[in-house]
């Protein structure tokens, strides 16, 4: 199965946290499953480290290194996935979800076959049958 992290989960991932819960944890090193990561991750991750380097203590150049260190696939932003935001359908009365990297992973996920996998609790509120919260 090829898996799309969500960045939390990337980096939790990445760091061995505790936080990374253990389901997560066995699907990202089951040798029969692929762990991809999104350029929309490095993105978020550069703006968020620009704007409080004392609270996102690691940057995109070193995320990066990481992920290939660990063998991660890298997923790059195309237009079939910009054009696919179009199609996403959440459930009405859900809280909406304003976070536009969790979409476009969402989208990178739906439109090139990958599970994504996260912890957001709205991510599930899209009604598509590619998002695993963990």
């Amino acid at each position: 199965m090829k898996l799309l992290l969500d960045t939390h989960v990337l980096l939790w991932a990445l760091s061995d946290d505790p936080r990374l819960p253990s389901r997560a944890r066995s699907l990202i090193t089951n040798p029969h499953n692929q762990p991809f990561f999104s350029v929309a991750s490095l993105w978020e991750l550069a703006i968020k480290h620009q704007a409080h380097p004392d609270k996102l203590l690691v940057d995109a150049n070193q995320v990066l290194d990481w992920c290939q260190q660990a063998g991660f696939g890298c997923l790059q932003i195309a237009e079939r996935h910009v054009l696919a935001l179009s199609t996403l359908r959440y459930e009405e009365g859900r809280p909406p979800h304003n976070d536009p990297f969790d979409r476009i992973m969402l989208c990178q996920a739906k439109v090139d076959g990958l599970v994504l996998v996260t912890r957001d609790s709205l991510l599930p509120n899209y009604q598509e049958g590619c998002v695993l919260r963990v």
